[in-house]
């Protein structure tokens, strides 16, 4: 493992705003998601985002979202969620903005809002408006955008918040500031770690965020088995049975690394393992399916397995490689 935070583009902040949409808006934009109404089913639109953006410059992203929600006057508008993490601004951000609004707009004729999380070191840096002209012709549009870096005078806040949110930011910061100092993000990580069950969070809250902080607060192998240690340790005192499934999270992450399981039968039957204890016993068929895998389908299928509700999720990813 390296130090430096991952950059994967289908990254956990998506399964957290997936999974905590509400908490998601709450947190960052509560003035929008009081206007929502959270009775009301909320419906992603992955497939339509994707359509409407495939051949848009996105740059660095880890994660945007097209979200269909109801609000409380009656209407029904669909709200454009754009999660930016990156070392370095750019230029075109705004536009890129602007770009997302129009065409969606322009596709389905509804109402659209958009919003921007933003995840660099540089305080100057926010783009929040997009502005053209040319003779009579004028356009201007703006977004409400959150700066991650201002919670760092914030974080008395961070630390009494019962909003998941409040600890991915946390986690975020204390990225930053130990990027170059893998002893105090080690220490930082397992604060983080034991403050989860201090909070009261659900399980699958805290399911959700260990393997946030795991992929984002990445160590040296050496630290990283140190760290290990101290869970142990957490659980034993603690009696905390969901780091259970942050060990099992923590081996799928060993999977793609090859770390403890560096041949392809040991990936196997340890996908097999995971599966079963998710979604069941796994019959002959699906067995022989998972025989068939390479070493990089496996990689893929480690990755993918945690967001699997039934054995028909698994089925219809195993159809997915024959499309």
């Amino acid at each position: 493992m390296t130090q430096e935070a991952n950059t994967d583009y289908d990254s956990p902040w998506k399964e957290l705003l997936e999974a905590d949409f509400q908490q998601f808006m709450e947190f960052f934009f509560p003035q929008a998601a009081q206007q929502i109404d959270w009775e009301q089913p909320v419906i992603f639109l992955d497939k339509e985002l994707q359509q409407v953006v495939r051949d848009a410059d996105l740059g660095k992203r880890l994660a945007d979202k097209l979200v269909q929600v109801s609000l409380k006057r009656g209407d029904e508008v669909w709200v454009l969620i754009h999660v930016e993490v990156q070392s370095q601004p750019e230029s075109n951000f705004a536009e890129r903005m602007f770009c997302y609004y129009y065409r969606i707009r322009d596709r389905y004729s509804r109402q659209v809002a958009s919003f921007a999380v933003l995840g660099d070191e540089q305080p100057s840096w926010r783009p929040q408006q997009f502005s053209d002209e040319l003779f009579d012709c004028q356009v201007d549009f703006r977004f409400p955008i959150v700066k991650l870096l201002d919670y760092r005078n914030q974080w008395d806040q961070l630390e009494t918040s019962d909003n998941v949110f409040a600890i991915v930011v946390m986690a975020h910061l204390k990225t930053q500031e130990t990027r170059h100092n893998g002893r105090e993000r080690q220490r930082w990580k397992f604060a983080l770690i034991r403050e989860l069950y201090q909070r009261g969070f659900e399980a699958e809250e805290v399911i959700s965020l260990l393997h946030f902080i795991d992929w984002l607060m990445n160590l040296p192998e050496e630290l990283e088995q140190q760290l290990w240690q101290q869970v142990n340790r957490l659980q034993e005192e603690q009696r905390m049975q969901y780091l259970t499934s942050f060990e099992r999270r923590a081996r799928q992450e060993g999977l793609e690394q090859g770390i403890e399981q560096g041949v392809r039968r040991g990936k196997i039957e340890l996908i097999r393992q995971l599966l079963s204890e998710r979604l069941g016993s796994i019959d002959a068929q699906r067995q022989s399916r998972l025989d068939q895998l390479s070493s990089g389908q496996l990689d893929a299928l480690a990755r993918q397995l945690f967001q699997f509700q039934s054995l028909d999720d698994l089925d219809g990813w195993f159809d997915s490689l024959d499309s």
